[in-house]
């Protein structure tokens, strides 16, 4: 058998291509380096005593977890803590149920306007949060007077008014607009409508998105601190993220129980990433494909 040799040319070209894949290696180990340091430094510093939180020391000599402990009762997180989940649960059911509907009807059915509507809507993705408080909290003052419950410091005003978002819409039309018509040819012919087609084929299809839309919407709720503020007067209704910003005043030069109040806040949101992260990464990827 004749021997095969390479070419200078060829050779060099693949030594090209292993360099430039050892650096783009290096840069993301180095990116992801850089950001997991500071929530490693967080961890390290709650589960030190005060003066070790105050030196230049890396790693605490003993671990101090009633830090924990202490940082929960003295900022009475039991209460924030219930009333963050209530809120993002909430929210997180009206999403899907809205934020779904709403994309199937853009990706899947026809009516007048239709380009217009999502256009206007994607249109709202470029204004400031903080330019909606204003008339949000009109709406919600004047839905107060005119129902038969209460919408300032009460659950309605902190969650209905995010029951659905233009990013959730967008991410899941554009992953509806990819499943085949094919199927929808096909559940037409077994009799099916826009709805059991949604439920039975749809969204068992879609569930990647689904998720992400989950996690966004449930980080979103949690870490909401402005607005709750703005509509609640007592404590009954406000959330964690408020909890620890009156911790984070009140705990002055505790350091260590300001990294352990903080922790506590992320662990939710550690959680509900730790099992979404490969539809997050997979609704990502696929999303804004098509159409």
């Amino acid at each position: 058998m004749a021997n095969i040799t390479l070419s200078p040319t060829r050779t060099k070209s693949r030594k090209e291509v292993d360099w430039v894949r050892m650096m783009t290696y290096l840069a993301l180990i180095s990116g992801a380096l850089i950001s997991i340091f500071p929530f490693l430094a967080t961890i390290s510093i709650s589960l030190m005593n005060l003066t070790e939180a105050t030196s230049r020391t890396w790693l605490p000599s003993e671990l101090q977890w009633q830090n924990y402990l202490e940082a929960w009762e003295d900022a009475n997180f039991s209460l924030f803590f219930i009333n963050s989940i209530k809120i993002a649960l909430i929210t997180l059911f009206g999403q899907i149920i809205f934020n779904v509907l709403a994309a199937y009807a853009f990706a899947r059915m026809k009516f007048p306007g239709k380009n217009f509507i999502f256009g206007l809507m994607l249109a709202t993705l470029t204004l400031p949060e903080a330019i909606t408080w204003v008339p949000n909290f009109i709406s919600v003052a004047w839905l107060g007077k005119v129902t038969p419950f209460a919408w300032i410091d009460n659950w309605p005003a902190l969650t209905i008014p995010f029951m659905a978002s233009a990013f959730g819409i967008f991410l899941l039309r554009q992953f509806f607009q990819q499943i085949p018509d094919e199927l929808w040819d096909s559940a037409q012919i077994d009799g099916a409508g826009h709805l059991r087609y949604l439920w039975q084929i749809v969204l068992p299809l879609s569930k990647a998105p689904v998720m992400i839309l989950a996690l966004f919407s449930f980080t979103g709720s949690w870490s909401a601190l402005a607005w709750p503020i703005l509509v609640t007067r007592t404590l009954t209704w406000r959330p964690i993220s408020y909890g620890l910003q009156v911790f984070l005043q009140e705990a002055g030069s505790f350091v260590n129980l300001q990294m352990a109040g903080a922790l506590i806040t992320m662990i939710p949101i550690l959680i509900i990433y730790f099992f979404t992260q490969r539809q997050f990464i997979e609704a990502m990827t696929r999303s804004g494909l098509k159409g």
